[in-house]
This record gives C-alpha cells, sequence and structure tokens, in this order.
C-alpha cells in the first residue's frame, strides 16, 4: 500500500511538470529546458526502478524553479495537500489490489470522517487542546486509510465522534 501511495506520488509529479513545461508561459527558455532535461532523467530513472533518484530529481526541480524565478512554476504542494493528491492518484492503483467491500468500507469511513470534521471545524467555542486533538485523531485516521487498515480507522472515526457529542456538534 505504501508503495503505491509512493509511486501515486511520483506521477501525480511528472503529470505536474510535464503539464507545466508544456504550457507556453513565456519564462526563461533555458531554465525551462533544463527542467525538462531532469524531468526526463527523472522519467527514465523510474522506468529504470530508480524511484529514490526519481523522486530525488523531482525534489531538484521544485528548487531549480524557485531559484530561476520561474513564477508560473509549480510548487510544492504542503504535506496535508501532497497526501491527498496522491491518494486521489492512487485511487487507480488501489482498484486493482484492494477488493471492493474494503474500498467501499474505507470510503465510507473517509466519507465520514470529513464531514465529522468538517462539523468540528467550524463549531464556535472549541479551545486549543480540542482542535489540535481533532487534527491529530484526523491525521491517524488519515494514515489508517493510507495504509488500507479499515478497524484503525473506524477507532480513529469514532474518537472524533465522541469529541463531536462532547462538544454538542451533530455529524
Amino acid at each position: 500500500m505504501y508503495e503505491i501511495m509512493l509511486d501515486a506520488e511520483l506521477s501525480k509529479a511528472f503529470d505536474v511538470w510535464s503539464g507545466y513545461l508544456d504550457a507556453r508561459t513565456g519564462e526563461d527558455p533555458d531554465a525551462r529546458a533544463r527542467l525538462r532535461s531532469t524531468l526526463h532523467s527523472a522519467r527514465e530513472a523510474a522506468s529504470a526502478g530508480d524511484l529514490e533518484f526519481a523522486r530525488a530529481l523531482v525534489a531538484e526541480m521544485y528548487d531549480d524553479a524557485r531559484e530561476a524565478g520561474l513564477p508560473w512554476a509549480p510548487v510544492l504542494p504542503d504535506p496535508c495537500e501532497a497526501d491527498q493528491q496522491a491518494r486521489d492518484y492512487a485511487k487507480d492503483d488501489l482498484r486493482e489490489v484492494l477488493p471492493l467491500h474494503l474500498r467501499d468500507e474505507l470510503d465510507t469511513i473517509a466519507l465520514f470522517l470529513t464531514v465529522t470534521g468538517r462539523h468540528l471545524h467550524t463549531a464556535p467555542g472549541l479551545g486549543t487542546a480540542t482542535r489540535q486533538d481533532i487534527l491529530y485523531i484526523t491525521a491517524r485516521a488519515g494514515m489508517a486509510l493510507d495504509l488500507a487498515h479499515p478497524a484503525a480507522a473506524r477507532r480513529e472515526l469514532e474518537r472524533l465522534q465522541a469529541i463531536a457529542r462532547r462538544c454538542g456538534v451533530e455529524s
């Protein structure tokens, strides 16, 4: 499962950079040529099975684009956004690996987590400690979903729902 997520992160990065480099932005052609070359090398490394080197090259691309001052170049997403994007990319691969009943169970838990989390985030008067608990539990549930572990995800959902009940928030 973890491998699928890592592969999805790399596939997403390849697609984002390809889309950017195929667009006519009018930015520095030399910098874009270097990025195109690095992307090509990263794809070759991934095809050869050297995923660690491919990931390092992609990370280098974000740094190179920033240093070259390319305003339209992709920026490295924050960790939460990166996980969500990788999950979106991994869905196709997961459909081949996970049985239908497990995918459905994980999707249902994710839906309940989203709804309960939204209700809690908009609840007035929650203290800092409670908000930190919500973030922590939500992150743990997200990890359990990423690892296709419904029992752990459901436990975290139950913890989140307990906070919602305690705070008088309907979910």
